[in-house]
């Protein structure tokens, strides 16, 4: 169409500049980083009486620190146009915090620049904005890059960072604005964004997290430190990921001596230990993570309004092998009501234009899903826990790791001996009503005899937990006691309920399958069944089942989700062929969908993790001997490439 942008998505407006009124409408709404920045384009033909188009895009990683670094991209707008004698006006929207930057380029005309604040006045754009809109616009593009929240149709991704020049100019916006970081916010799971615990960091190490070179964060972490000794947990972080960890011991040491009440250098310490104890664990025994146990309670006494605290204490306890705690810990978690993150909410566009390139079409690799192959049983389909986000999310994750270390049964006996149950509290206070003269010793009998018991399952039967008492039920006058038991927080009684219903289609999934197996009758679902019972195995922490249901699904259909997760698995097990072969999938799935950004992305990550294990020159050489289409080969060479530039470890062998 001659009103489009070669190879380029777009979104066309009904009424012109809708789009950019409608985020000036939104700036209000944006809490932390905010959702990707926004490109709109008018367009004008030559032909007079030829009315004006706008049309907008999603775009990360374009260099934002100028007005003239923005007009870059613009331009080259200009060469995607199907119709050469068209020209047009464009204008960006670049978000930082409580302001909206803005660059218009008019051709033929000139670069104009401001900001927008929450009332949608316009200001003059300083230096101090350009900055802070630079290094925002990186952080999006770093956190974003894997982020399925933002799943936009019509969200181009291209490099943050192109070279090791570009990378040091990151590195000295980050030095300069670094004490303002906690203004971004923080994950979910974190109530109060700090100095330690923010996006800003967070994107930090991702980025030299996922390459395996920490060295540069070292050098900008040991500046940071000298002003505050938290900053010593991050750096503590970068000398453990660079195997330097006496010198991350010797941080730990004298930091924690100048602030003993930090919890996130706390953290790190038990985390060490942790590790530390896990590899030695045959020679030394489960004792020795009472060292580990001791920094995470003080790490709760110091921080008790934080959830990360009570979910590292609950995960020590696990190690220990001592449910018991694990569960009552949990149970004390403080939760957060989840908040959406900041997205765009855009009018309905008049159409859409969403090209494939014609390499990637000509290239015979690119699938599409299968009509049949979409459908899910309602079972399968409808379960709770992929909804969970999160504190809620995180807890979840700590319950089903208590299911798996237990069995469900166990967990529901140690349910049982920590919390009051509901039918157990209804029977407790009636005789305490009726009863009033009972013994002690007979009520604690008749309590006994009372208590809800979990009988072992046969088969694909898995138990309905009973609902456990709240704090809602329990009358403050009661004068009974159940000595040592807790009441369950309802939202915890909420996850066992998740929990039921995971553990009852998983148990019925491989009871079913080992039927089949014993008939030699083939057993039959649909990929995204499949891919759903992959996604579930995952979650049970079950990997070898979840692979074998991934592959499954790939069987049937495309997945990208499938494909993902597989790469993980194959890397983890230094399979360089399988994962190779996900990474070429994934990449031309990505480059369909306008993702041409290389680093930071799972992709690079998995594959820099084979890089240390193998070497780059053999990576290369298996990718050469899969003789695939020149556009992809190409697509393909440019993760090696990255490794080369910026010298991730493994590159020279």
């Amino acid at each position: 169409m001659a009103d489009t942008l070669r190879d380029i998505p777009e979104f066309f407006e009904t009424e012109l500049g809708e789009s950019i009124i409608a985020r000036t409408d939104a700036l209000g709404s944006f809490r932390e980083l905010g959702p990707p920045d926004l490109c709109h384009i008018i367009k004008v033909n030559a032909k007079p009486g030829v009315k004006e188009i706008g049309s907008y895009h999603y775009i990360s990683g374009v260099d934002a620190s100028s007005s003239a670094s923005l007009a870059v991209y613009l331009n080259s707008l200009t060469y995607s146009m199907d119709d050469s004698q068209s020209w047009f006006t464009k204008s960006n929207a670049w978000r930082i915090r409580s302001v909206d930057v803005r660059v218009e380029v008019k051709i033929p005309g000139g670069v104009e620049s401001y900001y927008v604040d929450v009332r949608g006045e316009r200001h003059e754009a300083t230096a101090d904005i350009w900055q802070e809109t630079y290094l925002s616009a990186v952080l999006r593009a770093i956190l974003y890059s894997d982020d399925n929240y933002y799943r936009l149709a019509g969200y181009r991704k291209v490099d943050p960072i192109l070279n090791l020049q570009s990378e040091k100019r990151f590195l000295e916006a980050v030095e300069s604005l670094f004490w303002k970081g906690w203004q971004l916010g923080s994950k979910p799971e974190i109530q109060v964004a700090t100095s330690v615990h923010n996006h800003l960091t967070d994107g930090i190490m991702k980025y030299f997290g996922d390459s395996f070179r920490f060295g540069p964060a070292i050098e900008l972490f040991k500046k940071l430190h000298v002003k505050d000794p938290e900053v010593g947990a991050l750096l503590a972080k970068a000398y453990i990921g660079q195997n330097e960890e006496i010198k991350a011991v010797n941080v730990l040491y004298s930091d924690l001596r100048l602030a003993s009440m930090g919890y996130p250098l706390i953290h790190v310490q038990v985390d060490f230990l942790r590790t530390k104890v896990a590899k030695t664990k045959k020679k030394y025994g489960v004792g020795e993570f009472n060292m580990a146990l001791k920094l995470a309670k003080y790490a709760v006494d110091t921080t008790p309004s934080e959830y990360l605290t009570w979910a590292k204490l609950t995960e020590v306890y696990i190690d220990l092998n001592d449910y018991k705690s694990a569960l009552l810990t949990l149970n004390s978690c403080p939760m957060f009501t989840y908040n959406e993150r900041d997205m765009h909410r855009m009018p309905p566009s008049l159409k859409t234009h969403l090209p494939i390139k014609p390499d990637i079409i000509s290239s015979g690799i690119m699938e599409e899903d299968a009509g049949r192959e979409s459908e899910a049983d309602s079972q399968i389909s409808r379960l709770s826990a992929p909804s969970l986000h999160g504190t809620f999310a995180k807890a979840y994750s700590l319950l089903t790791r208590l299911a798996n270390a237990l069995g469900w049964d166990e967990l529901l006996r140690c349910r049982s001996q920590v919390f009051v149950m509901e039918e157990e509290y209804r029977m407790h206070k009636a005789q305490a009503d009726h009863r009033k003269s009972m013994s002690t010793e007979e009520l604690g009998q008749k309590l006994k005899n009372a208590a809800l018991t979990e009988p072992k399952l046969p088969e694909a039967s898995v138990e309905k937990p009973t609902q456990a008492a709240d704090d809602e039920q329990q009358e403050k006058e009661v004068s009974f006691s159940f000595g040592n038991k807790r009441l369950c927080e309802r939202w915890l009684d909420n996850l066992f309920m998740v929990l039921y219903e995971d553990l009852r289609v998983y148990t019925f999934w491989r009871t079913e399958a080992a039927h089949y197996r014993a008939q030699k009758i083939a057993y039959r679902k649909t990929g995204t069944e499949w891919e759903l019972l992959g996604d579930l195995g995952l979650r049970l922490w079950h990997e070898s089942e979840a692979k074998e249901a991934f592959e499954l699904c790939l069987d049937h259909k495309f997945s990208a989700k499938a494909w993902m997760k597989l790469l993980e698995i194959y890397a983890k097990e230094g399979n360089t062929q399988k994962a190779l072969l996900a990474a070429v999938k994934l990449t031309v799935y990505h480059e369909r969908w306008y993702h041409e950004i290389v680093y930071p992305t799972e992709i690079a990550c998995n594959l820099n993790s084979l890089i240390r294990r193998v070497g780059l020159a053999k990576m290369q050489n298996i990718l050469t001997s899969m003789n695939l289409p020149k556009p992809v080969q190409k697509l393909m060479t440019r993760y090696f490439d990255y490794g080369e530039l910026f010298q991730v470890e493994g590159y020279e062998s």
